[in-house]
């Protein structure tokens, strides 16, 4: 997942839960009470401000290792902090719906996921680029057509 964080100037600070490393995640874990990994990954995905603030502030502890979590803060974060899937946890999402499919209509279940999918990814193209990965390319979006 990638956490993101519009500054006051703009810029966006990005960082990705795969670059963490096994001490930040555990600094993490302990910082939300001593939650589970699992449990942190439930509460990106739902948006939580408490857990997007976490890993921002486990990066930026790499440069500031004075830097506590209860003083870090992210000043306008429901205007400026999101947290969004990347390609690797769509490919993820998309196998599960397959093999739970299989025997129904797989078609019908990846198309019920596919505006969620959308939504949540931090790249759109991602999303067609797993359903051409997957072989169903016939059910990303209309490409627009070279004239």
């Amino acid at each position: 997942m990638i956490v993101s964080y519009r500054r006051d100037d703009g810029e966006v600070e990005q960082v990705s839960t795969e670059e963490l490393s096994a001490i930040e995640s555990a600094d993490i874990e302990q910082a939300l009470g001593g939650m589970l990994w699992r449990e942190v990954e439930d509460r990106l995905r739902g948006q939580d401000p408490t857990a997007m603030r976490a890993v921002l502030w486990a990066a930026r502890r790499r440069v500031d290792k004075n830097l506590t979590f209860a003083d870090f803060d992210l000043p306008g974060w429901r205007r400026r902090l999101t947290c969004r899937i990347e390609r690797a946890e769509i490919d993820d999402i998309l196998d599960t719906i397959v093999v739970e499919a299989l025997g129904k209509s797989e078609d019908a279940a990846i198309e019920s996921m596919l505006p969620h999918l959308r939504k949540l990814a931090n790249d759109q193209a991602d999303v067609d680029a797993a359903l051409d990965a997957l072989g169903k390319g016939h059910l990303a979006k209309p490409r627009a057509s070279a004239a």
